[in-house]
């Protein structure tokens, strides 16, 4: 005879996260707890959900362990890199090769966050580089522009005293 309160535990963490747990059944995994191995093996599975109820689905098993005191076994890379295939995300491009391949361990909400705020960051750098570049044009042609108004003084200057004729000095 089964225990009636075990089952109503079981029962409670196959509703917490449904599409996991049909899965376990189909495949004889064990749901709870799962092993990071089998949740990454179900991420690739249901690559086709898309990214968003992917995303959603392994939350709802994390969820479900860390309900009830157990392991996440989605926090591991396993299934870190799944994700990353499913999303597309790819570390920052000015991190050095080291902190890359930290970043693909990291959560996917994590990277969601890091990746888009590195793009805003580089976004908002080349519009103070072509504001710098159009700044630095237009001090270059304002000088320019002096340059020639100066050039055109001395000139007038020169030629003005070269029409007065030679200074005939003072009376004595």
């Amino acid at each position: 005879m089964t225990n009636p309160v075990l089952a109503a535990l079981v029962e409670a963490r196959r509703q917490r996260a449904p599409l996991f747990a049909r899965w376990c059944e189909r495949e004889g995994e064990a749901f709870c707890p799962a092993t990071p191995a089998a949740v990454a093996r179900f991420a690739s599975e249901h690559a086709g959900l898309g990214i968003m109820k992917l995303w959603e689905a392994v939350n709802e098993v994390s969820r479900a362990h860390l309900a009830l005191n157990l392991a996440d076994p989605t926090a591991g890379a396993p299934v870190a890199l799944v994700l990353d295939d499913v999303a597309g995300l790819a570390p920052p491009r000015a991190w050095p090769a080291t902190w890359k391949e930290r970043f693909r361990a990291l959560p996917h909400d994590l990277k969601t966050f890091v990746a888009e705020h590195e793009t805003r960051r580089e976004k908002s750098l080349r519009r103070a580089q072509n504001a710098l570049a159009q700044a630095n044009d237009t001090i270059a042609r304002l000088q320019a522009a002096t340059q020639t108004r100066e050039d055109q003084t001395n000139e007038t200057a020169t030629q003005y005293s070269d029409h007065r004729g030679p200074d005939t000095g003072a009376s004595e």
